[in-house]
């Protein structure tokens, strides 16, 4: 006898269960049928949830998104740190020692079989974190620490670069090859959101390195 369970219940279990199989067979790898199974449900129960795998995918990959939106939001709220500091302060809590369930799926986002989740994570942190932090851009400029006429667009170009840069396919073990890129970037960064001169730039930097290093 299947066990009835209620409408939130049953659809959290359905994205658990799919977000295990995704990071354990890969999303393409992973179908409809291994869900069902994984549960014991009846496709037409899963259809009442959700239209496709894709759609759970979404789903799934949201639900991280969504945290991410509240730490955003949290850090942006907290009127006793500079814009800049805000700006490291989110990324920082991008770092996997902080943030031990979105690693598990970044972590399997350069398998191939994963591409099209990691597309629509990005998608999803460009559309609905960049705003938040977009907001802190701007925060900057009217402070004078930052100096740029384009915040949303700014802050968008710096996340899509920082998670090319952390792709695990970019690492190289040549740490001088590696610390030339993390010097570029921090110059990249200083450029886009023009980091004025109200700002210790040296302190500034080290503080950037400490989110590429730790």
């Amino acid at each position: 006898m299947r066990t009835v369970k209620e409408h939130d219940e049953r659809k959290t279990e359905i994205l658990d269960t799919a977000k295990r199989l995704f990071l354990s067979k890969g999303y393409d790898k992973t179908t409809i049928n291994d869900i069902l199974k994984e549960i014991g449900i009846a496709k037409g129960t899963f259809y009442h949830y959700f239209k496709s795998k894709e759609e759970v995918m979404e789903a799934v990959v949201m639900r991280v998104i969504e945290q991410d939106m509240i730490t955003a939001k949290d850090i942006a709220a907290n009127s006793e740190l500079s814009a800049l500091d805000k700006i490291i302060q989110y990324l920082l809590a991008q770092l996997p020692s902080e943030n031990e369930e979105k690693s598990d799926m970044v972590d399997q986002f350069p398998k191939v079989e994963n591409a099209l989740m990691k597309q629509r994570a990005m998608e999803g942190t460009l559309q609905h974190i960049c705003p938040i932090l977009a907001e802190i851009i701007e925060e900057g400029n009217r402070s004078g620490e930052f100096q740029t006429p384009f915040p949303l667009e700014a802050i968008q170009f710096l996340i899509a670069g920082i998670q090319t840069l952390l792709d695990e396919r970019m690492i190289t073990p040549d740490e001088e090859a590696m610390k030339r890129r993390i010097q570029s970037f921090i110059d990249i960064i200083f450029k886009v959101i023009g980091i004025t001169e109200k700002i210790n730039r040296e302190e500034a930097a080290l503080k950037i390195i400490s989110v590429f290093t730790n």
